[in-house]
């Protein structure tokens, strides 16, 4: 767990007296289980860790089991946005998706993926990846069906 992050995020709710806002600072598996079905309008995975190394990839978020939990917890028409800036994670949830019958990926024309959802307000993680040369990100949007 990053404790500057999230006393950072503490901060803010407390600074902008947010009353709706609740954390949890574990494996986002074990939330997602313990959720009822069709409990979520959206679902947003934002600029998450990678995992470069091959013998790491198990430790990403987007799996089967993840895109399974997300199916049963998002209402049907909800979607489940993913940014990042890895091209290689980037095809490796394109590709996880694309085998899930419960979402859809349906672009409203090529490349709009490279657009920022709109009101999108960038990451830290985004201006990172932009200070070291990486310019290219990915907004996918998936609907589930």
């Amino acid at each position: 767990m990053f404790s500057g992050g999230i006393a950072k995020l503490l901060e803010a709710i407390d600074e902008q007296h947010l009353a709706n806002i609740r954390l949890f600072t574990d494996d986002a598996l074990k939330l997602l289980v313990k959720l009822p079905d069709a409990s979520l309008d959206a679902a947003y995975l934002l600029y998450p860790d990678p995992w470069p190394k091959t013998r790491h990839h198990k430790r990403r978020f987007v799996s089967p089991t993840t895109l399974g939990e997300l199916a049963r917890v998002l209402k049907p028409g909800a979607v489940f946005r993913f940014a990042t800036d890895i091209e290689d994670y980037a095809n490796w949830t394109l590709a996880h998706i694309l085998r899930a019958p419960a979402f859809r990926f349906a672009p409203a024309r090529p490349g709009i993926w490279h657009e920022p959802y709109p009101g999108w307000q960038p990451t830290r993680y985004e201006h990172k990846a932009r200070l070291e040369g990486r310019t290219v990100s990915f907004y996918f949007e998936f609907e589930r069906v």
